[in-house]
């Protein structure tokens, strides 16, 4: 099932059960992946990019809630933070540090790195096998680690 036939289903489901706060978050998906889709490149959203759009939308609305804090304005924060909740429902599990390391050391097995000349190489697999499970500074540090 794709990221917008999930969301269809979602919605109404939030619709029947008069769930505002899911509304809005899988609204704010539908928003922004018809802006991907009519943004005139002609590219489709595929796994990652599905990912990396629901990350994006996660990191803005952590941003306005950060600002909404710091004025205490709770009215505004608290529908920022369910939409955060919801949004973030559609994101895949992270990566425990163990099953990242494990990935990493047979990225490294697999091409063949010996050193951290060959970082970019082990970062760039790795993070096409994780598809936004695990963020760019705990492969890096764990690629360092293995490396050194």
């Amino acid at each position: 099932m794709t990221l917008q036939e999930r969301i269809t289903d979602d919605l109404k489901t939030a619709m029947r059960n008069k769930d505002e706060a899911g509304k809005r978050g899988i609204r704010a998906i539908k928003q922004a992946i018809l802006l991907q889709q009519t943004d005139g490149s002609g590219t489709t959203l595929d796994e990652a990019g599905e990912i990396a759009m629901l990350q994006k939308l996660v990191k803005s609305r952590q941003e306005s809630l950060e600002i909404y804090e710091q004025q205490g304005r709770d009215d505004l924060a608290q529908p920022e933070r369910e939409e955060i909740e919801v949004i973030s429902r559609y994101l895949p599990e992270p990566l425990s540090d163990e099953k990242l390391e494990a990935l990493i050391k047979q990225v490294i097995s697999d091409t063949g790195a010996t050193s951290m000349r060959d970082m970019g190489k082990v970062m760039g697999q790795t993070n096409a096998k994780v598809a936004g499970r695990a963020d760019g500074k705990q492969i890096a540090a764990t690629v360092k680690r293995l490396l050194g």
